[in-house]
């Protein structure tokens, strides 16, 4: 099959150009230290012309490359150097598994990988000083359209690979700008804590910061303190971009200091727990915004100021509607490679797996959790979610995640001087006995996905548990 042109003056246009009234000396990004946008523009030529000794784009557009590298200006300068080439981008989180990264070249087959030769920092370090190399890998060129190649998160399940094109990257950025307030204004900064290997780190804060002129900051370390250092760092107006984990990390610990420059947070991922919600705008005294999206769309709804929590409203340019229960999102053609589902997309509408209901007057929706969480119990509904978050609104609950196998079962993190026997017996004035865990397992930590979700996966789970304190019902 012959490949098809892939147009590369997207990057120029829409990335690195800038907006008037940016000059081109004004800071792109920052972490150690400030990149401009005529620095950043000089990097990705650089890296260029390294994918091009490597044969990339020596036929043309069409090639594939996957880039493995942390979070990092090596990151940034190989991904817009991989585009402008015309090549086709997947991105393979760093911290995959020597075993899962192999994996995963064998199913994408790029014709080149982008990896870290070199690189300084550690765990809680939000970006690394990285020296990349180039290697060639017995693959093939992209036989469709697509600039980019995703792995979905796999919180619920292996993982999918989500393919889109530059116009549907350049849609979505045009959506953040459309959406107007709320997000962050040429200007601006954006404290991101969401990794730019997915969906929202990488289009809402790296590829919309390039395009609306806003100042894309890493803080240095991902800890309570090297977040507010960062947000502190700069004067201009300040939004935090990242997920209901960092709520929970920004929202506990000793009380912050005076921020004037931030004017808010944003967070993707999983509703906030109403608790979380209150703590962190009684703490910080700015708004908390709930954006909704996925992998294989981006951002698809938004409650920037919290207006209509937990209500969402449609982005501009897509249509949500509800069907059987189920929340289904208007997309031109199927996001997925190698997969011709009609369960998950057909005829120009995806199906979210998520159940909700659409307000017919306002258009705006609720989202009631995944449609897989509802199990019948004895005959009796029960939603996963519901029981989910009443356990981890308990005191003495630091986080939570509720199964469903032959009963239902409940894996905690305690808070200090809890114990599940008591958790057992709090639980119980909140819940319906037919809702109640009939398991609940205590776990030093929850594992998460790299994009900070919670694993739902009963066999991760279970490995995670520890066998003191677990109780039946």
């Amino acid at each position: 099959m012959a490949t098809p042109a892939l147009d590369p003056s997207w990057v120029d246009d829409v990335l690195l150009a800038g907006r008037p009234g940016r000059p081109d000396a004004a800071p792109a990004l920052v972490l150690d230290a400030p990149i401009t946008r005529a620095e950043l523009r000089r990097l990705v030529e650089q890296r260029q012309a390294v994918l091009a000794a490597a044969g990339i784009g020596a036929h043309g557009p069409g090639d594939s490359v996957a880039i493995c590298l942390a979070p990092s200006l090596a990151f940034v300068a190989n991904l817009l150097a991989c585009w402008r080439l015309g090549a086709r981008a997947a991105l393979l989180d760093h911290r995959l598994t020597p075993y899962e990264i192999d994996q995963a070249l064998q199913r994408l087959a790029p014709q080149a990988v982008v990896s870290a030769k070199h690189a300084t920092g550690g765990p809680l370090r939000g970006f690394q000083d990285v020296q990349e190399r180039v290697a060639t890998y017995p693959g093939r060129p992209s036989d469709t359209p697509h600039a980019l190649v995703q792995l979905s998160s796999g919180s619920t399940g292996p993982s999918k690979v989500i393919a889109r094109t530059a116009a549907n990257l350049v849609e979505e950025v045009e959506r953040y700008v459309a959406i107007g307030a709320g997000v962050p204004q040429p200007g601006e900064r954006i404290v991101c804590l969401a990794s730019m290997v997915h969906v929202l780190g990488l289009v809402g804060g790296l590829l919309y910061g390039l395009h609306a002129g806003a100042e894309l900051v890493i803080p240095a370390r991902m800890t309570a303190d090297g977040i507010l250092a960062a947000v502190a760092a700069g004067t201009a107006p300040t939004t935090i971009l990242g997920v209901p984990f960092h709520i929970e990390l920004l929202s506990s610990g000793p009380t912050p200091p005076r921020l004037p420059q931030l004017t808010g947070m944003t967070t993707g991922g999983e509703l906030v727990r109403a608790a979380v919600h209150q703590t962190f705008t009684d703490r910080f005294g700015v708004r908390l915004g709930n954006m909704y999206g996925m992998t294989e769309v981006g951002v698809i709804a938004t409650d920037l100021f919290g207006e209509h929590r937990p209500a969402l409203t449609p982005a501009p340019g897509l249509q949500v509607r509800e069907e059987g229960g189920e929340l289904l999102v208007s997309l031109a053609a199927s996001p997925y490679l190698g997969l011709s589902d009609p369960t998950r997309w057909a005829g120009g509408w995806l199906h979210t797996r998520d159940a909700g209901t659409v307000d017919p007057d306002t258009g705006r929706f609720r989202i009631h959790g995944r449609n897989d969480s509802q199990v019948s119990v004895g005959g009796l509904k029960v939603d996963l979610t519901e029981v989910e978050h009443t356990l981890a609104a308990l005191p003495g609950v630091a986080s939570a995640v509720v199964t469903y196998e032959k009963s239902i079962e409940a894996y905690v993190m305690l808070r200090e001087d809890a114990t599940a026997e008591q958790v057992q017996a709090e639980l119980a004035t909140r819940l319906a006995a037919f809702k109640r865990p009939r398991v609940l397992r205590v776990v030093e930590q929850l594992p998460r996905t790299a994009t900070g979700k919670l694993v739902r996966d009963r066999t991760l789970l279970v490995a995670a548990s520890v066998k003191e304190g677990n109780t039946e019902a």
